[in-house]
């Protein structure tokens, strides 16, 4: 896998940054699992973050670990699942920062799980919203503060699902090919400008997705058993890894790299 040179240095995480980028990242889902753990490893290595999530509780807990690294830190309670929320957090964002170094989209729900015969219609369209129409309005309203002389970088988190049809994840797995898809489009369209984008699929991620999918239906979910093997032999990955894994691609994708897709299991 080609990365750009300095990711390759082993001595320190700043290394692998360009040291022109400490400004601000924004990261969705940040208050727990992979996003805080992403949020984290970016404050580490110098860029201040802007923290977004629906759930105020955990998001201030998260908020304060990184303003302890990362003074300058903020939190935005946000619900991708409402527009109006997502209106807010943008303009709460372009008045705290004239520019941003990037946007981690992390924030996601694996609900529903159900066939597409049975599932509800309104909470199928409610995952396509925060999966996949979340992030197309976020980036749209944050374009004034993206790009320009410097390259703004964009990560979207993606899934073996995006891949696959799995029985009973219809509308994850549509939405996860989706931004697949808008990713390589936010590349094509966001070079002129200096903004890339890639999306990264993390492996399987011991997150409170995990336990959803464990606390499932049988019935609804035919590959039930496999995700609770996997839980019972210890396979899933910690987040803290999977974020110093992807740290170098999200801080230092070049312009060349912008629409690919990588998988953390290959890096």
């Amino acid at each position: 896998m080609a990365f750009p040179l300095a990711i390759n240095n082993t001595k320190s995480r700043l290394q692998y940054l360009p040291l022109m980028l400490k400004a601000p990242y924004v990261v969705t889902g940040a208050s727990r699992g992979l996003g805080r753990a992403i949020a984290r490893n970016l404050a580490e290595c110098g860029h201040p973050i802007i923290a977004l999530s629906r759930d105020a509780v955990s998001l201030g807990l998260a908020g304060a670990e990184f303003a302890e690294i990362q003074a300058d830190s903020i939190t935005i309670t946000c619900d991708l699942a409402d527009r109006a929320d997502i209106a807010a957090a943008a303009e709460q964002i372009k008045a705290k920062a004239g520019w941003i170094a990037g946007i981690v989209h992390n924030a996601g729900i694996i609900t529903p799980i159900k066939s597409i015969a049975e599932v509800d219609r309104a909470n199928w369209a409610r995952n396509i919203q925060i999966n996949l129409v979340g992030v197309q309005d976020l980036t749209n309203r944050l374009m004034p503060v993206l790009g320009g002389e410097e390259q703004s970088r964009i990560t979207t988190i993606s899934s073996g699902a995006s891949l696959r049809a799995i029985s009973g994840w219809s509308a994850y797995c549509v939405a996860k090919a989706g931004l697949d898809m808008w990713a390589k489009c936010m590349a094509e369209e966001g070079a002129e400008n200096n903004i890339s984008a890639i999306s990264v699929a993390p492996g399987i991620v011991d997150t409170d997705m995990q336990k959803t999918i464990r606390s499932s239906n049988e019935d609804d979910f035919p590959d039930y058993n496999t995700f609770v093997e996997l839980h019972k032999d210890g396979q899933l990955v910690d987040p803290k890894l999977v974020a110093g894994q992807l740290g170098p691609l999200i801080t230092g994708h070049s312009m060349q790299q912008s629409g690919m897709r990588f998988d953390v299991r290959e890096l």
